[in-house]
């Protein structure tokens, strides 16, 4: 994320689609804003292990994603991940993934955000909890600015 001014759902679609990364992976920002953000993503065959579940990596680029947003809605939009565990509760096959962030503290300096990962397969029933993450985000000074 780049720029020192707080920044709009629309601006977070521009940051996320600037992600080469995200070329290949084909996440989408679907919430931003107030401490939360959401991401979404389409499991297809491409994000898929050879055992035909989502990959782990897909989910924790989801969550790095997702809680970085969540902690730039808040920090200003100069943030990087400082440090990040997921724990992966339920495997993936097919549907939609849908990652959701929360800042559960917020210092000047830093932040720390929750994340839980659902798989909204098609059934009736509720979205499957895939797997929930933990991050520490910190500000960062904007490029060219003096330390």
């Amino acid at each position: 994320m780049t720029g020192t001014a707080r920044i709009t759902l629309d601006t977070a679609a521009a940051i996320l689609a600037a992600q080469p990364f995200n070329d290949l992976v084909g996440a989408r920002i679907t919430r931003f804003g107030e401490g939360e953000a959401e991401l979404v993503l389409d499991i297809e065959d491409r994000h898929r292990q050879q055992f035909g579940v989502a990959h782990g990596g897909v989910l924790a680029y989801l969550a790095d994603n997702v809680l970085t947003f969540a902690a730039g809605s808040v920090l200003g939009a100069d943030v990087l991940t400082g440090g990040m565990d997921v724990s992966y509760l339920r495997a993936a096959r097919s549907g939609r993934l849908r990652a959701r962030a929360s800042v559960v503290h917020r210092a000047r300096s830093h932040a720390v955000v929750t994340v839980e990962i659902r798989n909204e397969n098609g059934g009736s029933g509720a979205a499957a909890l895939c797997a929930i993450a933990r991050g520490t985000v910190f500000a960062t000074s904007p490029r060219g600015a003096a330390a």
